[in-house]
């Protein structure tokens, strides 16, 4: 039985990673952190696991490394895009995949992992450059509007907060969010928020949208 640590402080990603591991047989999610400064105490705590961490400000990378060799545990970085990681502490983690990681392959990693391989799966476009023709198809679906509601999905707001950020009601809301949910083939906000981070040109477009919203803002 592989014991998880998840720590990372988007909350769809973590919340969707739960959701694919908590459903193996071989697997099993013993805590989570919203906040990476709980991640070296946790590991402490929960010896023999495995950690699934991404960088966020200030995580001290090689102290996390430590850790996880005293704990006899392995780690497996979830690295944004682009991201610099050290020669020398990449080769003592024992994953490093991208966010654009499909579930299969996530679970693929980890049993990779606990088998005390290594794994490095989709972590930069430079070395694995894939034409998102899905992610193009859907982004054109989608009206300006709805790009605004999908990046706000994605940050992880609720619909009373969605409408006061766009001026307008929650029901004006409700109804978006079905428009969008048919035109993407997705049930509820956590499939829209995981396809989006999946697919890299939705993203790029839903990040641009939420910028614009915070330019008003300001």
């Amino acid at each position: 039985m592989s014991r998880i640590i998840l720590a990372d402080e988007q909350a769809i990603f973590r919340a969707g990673t739960a959701r694919v591991l908590a459903l193996e047989d071989d697997m099993r999610i013993i805590a989570q952190c919203d906040d990476l400064s709980r991640l070296i105490p946790t590991i402490r705590s929960f010896q023999s696991s495995i950690a699934i961490f991404s960088m966020g400000a200030g995580l001290d990378l090689a102290a996390v490394i430590a850790e996880l060799m005293v704990a006899g545990s392995r780690g497996i970085l979830v690295a944004d895009k682009n991201e610099e990681i050290p020669e020398p502490l990449a080769q003592q983690l024992g994953g490093i995949v991208g966010r654009s990681i499909t579930g299969p392959a996530m679970i693929d990693c980890v049993r990779r992992v606990a088998r005390g391989q290594r794994c490095v799966a989709e972590v930069s476009e430079r070395m694995m450059p894939v034409k998102d023709e899905v992610g193009a198809r859907v982004r054109d679906r989608l009206t300006p509007k709805e790009m605004q509601i999908v990046a706000l999905i994605v940050q992880g707001c609720k619909n009373k907060d969605i409408a006061n950020q766009l001026g307008t009601k929650e029901q004006v809301i409700k109804n978006y969010l079905r428009s969008i949910y048919d035109k993407i083939g997705v049930s509820d906000r956590l499939e829209l928020a995981l396809f989006t981070l999946h697919h890299r040109l939705l993203a790029e477009a839903a990040k641009q949208a939420g910028n614009l919203i915070e330019m008003r803002r300001a």
